[in-house]
């Protein structure tokens, strides 16, 4: 009885036990459930918080700050919204014309100054004087900047000065489009000597394919007789012996007895240093068309001036106390002298040059008003010549002093040249000039190679009585007559020493050999 008693009591509290481990389980179960939730919640909380300080820090990186990497996730996180991009802008046409400068791009400064984004209109009537004045102060400030005058426009500009000395150095003046002179007399005044003006530079630059229209009909046809003429013409005499007291000119116009009696040369440089003019076209010059004064290192090229042959006092390079100058490549039609060198120039180099209509290729006229001349040291070679007054020419003036010393014309073609060869020590632009004893010095002169036709006199020689020229050289000179409207004449020579190195064509007689007996410089002062 025992025994069973025993083995019921070891049942019941088996049961028991299982009882209570099943109870221990499903709590425990249920507690791990909860834990595993609560843990899941927690981690997408901290994913979103660190999504956030990822994004955030992703915005510094871009402006300077430090880029945050994301959390090294086992199980991928719901993935966080994001903003789509905004769309493209739509593409802008670039304008014709380019935007403009202010003279800094990049972080540099800007070098180009294009006159249209200061103002001008190009428009050939807006007056476009200032806007040429505020790109040029613009450009003044910048070392080996540019002033662009562009192609297809017309710019009306009045009277105007680009001047130094303070700009930089190494300026170009790119003129592509067209500059034209006012033809209303309000912006000239009482007369200017220059339109378009370059002073005090070093290193300034004019090219281009441009024009620059100095639009001078109405200058030419005001006061006609007021003006000095080319002396040359009372050698010229007409087959029905009639000499014109004044050269014909051109049909009257509306705008003639309006301009003032001062006309001014239409590009002038002066005082500058390193002068170069390329590529451009200079036509109908009130007076001159280019002038160099107290310039230093010139060199043109590939430049066409151009104005009829009647336009008077119109020369078309004009040169003055100028030194190391260099022409070539250049077509010059005007009505006057194609090149002019005037006192204070030396070292002046001019070749394969066309020239015609006009009056040829002059040193002078020298020694006006008793003034003293120098020049020395000129070489005009490979030159085309046709239908001009004179080929190659010295002209002074009775009075003067100073000396005209190492000059060589060679290699000159003429054709239907007046006056191929001349040396003028009487010229006289007014109707009357008393005679003077005094003279420049004429010394170390060569023409060689000067061949063509002629339709007046072949050489003219007329050196001063009191002091002759010396040195002149004469060699393989062939020129033909051909007879058109005027006298002709046998080569004339007065006053002239030197030698014949070879025959000429025709025969030049007249010139004396040797020295003349009594050489000498008349005065220290004379010296140059």
């Amino acid at each position: 009885m025992k025994g069973v008693g025993l083995r019921r009591l070891t049942f019941m509290f088996l049961v028991a036990f299982l009882v209570w481990s099943s109870r221990i389980e499903t709590c425990i179960a249920r507690k791990s459930k909860h834990w595993r939730q609560r843990r899941h919640a927690a981690s997408v909380s901290l994913y979103k918080k660190k999504t956030k300080d990822h994004s955030h820090g992703h915005h510094n990186y871009h402006n300077g700050g430090t880029k945050t990497k994301p959390p090294p996730y086992k199980t991928t996180p719901p993935s966080p919204k994001v903003k789509a991009p905004p769309s493209p802008k739509p593409k802008v046409k670039v304008p014709s014309i380019p935007p403009p400068q202010k003279g800094y791009g990049n972080g540099q400064q800007s070098k180009v100054f294009d006159v249209l984004h200061f103002g001008a209109k190009g428009d050939g009537k807006t007056d476009d004087t200032k806007a040429f004045q505020a790109a040029w102060a613009a450009a003044c400030k910048v070392e080996a900047s540019t002033v662009v005058v562009p192609a297809k426009f017309i710019f009306l500009v009045g009277p105007i000065s680009f001047s130094g000395p303070y700009c930089q150095a190494n300026i170009v003046f790119q003129l592509d489009g067209t500059i034209i002179a006012p033809t209303d007399s309000k912006p000239w005044g009482k007369g200017i000597l220059q339109w378009l003006e370059f002073t005090k530079l070093k290193g300034i630059t004019v090219q281009g394919k441009g024009i620059i229209d100095g639009r001078g009909s109405g200058w030419w046809l005001d006061a006609p007789y007021e003006d000095p003429y080319d002396d040359e013409r009372k050698i010229i005499i007409p087959l029905n012996n009639t000499v014109q007291e004044r050269p014909p000119m051109p049909v009257r116009n509306e705008l003639s007895g309006k301009m003032p009696s001062i006309k001014p040369t239409a590009l002038r440089f002066y005082g500058s240093f390193n002068v170069t003019v390329t590529g451009i076209t200079i036509q109908n010059s009130p007076q001159c068309h280019l002038k160099f004064d107290n310039c230093i290192g010139v060199v043109v090229h590939d430049l066409s001036v151009s104005s009829p042959g009647d336009s008077p006092n119109t020369d078309g390079i004009h040169l003055q106390n100028s030194k190391d100058v260099l022409i070539h490549g250049t077509t010059l039609a005007c009505g006057d002298d194609c090149v002019s060198i005037q006192t204070g120039c030396s070292n002046v180099y001019i070749h394969n040059v066309n020239c015609g209509p006009g009056h040829g290729i002059s040193i002078g006229s020298l020694g006006k008003d008793n003034t003293k001349a120098c020049v020395s040291n000129i070489t005009v070679r490979d030159i085309m010549m046709h239908n001009t007054m004179n080929g190659v020419r010295i002209k002074t003036w009775q009075g003067g002093s100073g000396n005209v010393q190492g000059v060589l014309f060679s290699n000159i073609q003429v054709s239907e040249v007046q006056l191929p060869i001349v040396i003028d020590q009487f010229y006289c632009d007014k109707r009357t000039c008393k005679n003077q004893t005094a003279a420049v010095a004429l010394s170390g002169i060569t023409y060689e190679k000067i061949r063509g036709t002629y339709t007046v006199k072949p050489v003219h020689l007329a050196c001063s009585d009191s002091l002759p020229c010396i040195g002149v050289t004469l060699s393989a000179i062939q020129l033909k007559p051909m007879q058109e409207r005027y006298h002709l004449y046998d080569p004339f020579c007065w006053q002239s020493y030197g030698e014949l190195t070879t025959p000429t064509v025709p025969p030049i007689a007249c010139l004396q050999i040797g020295k003349p007996p009594n050489n000498r410089v008349q005065s220290n002062y004379d010296v140059c």
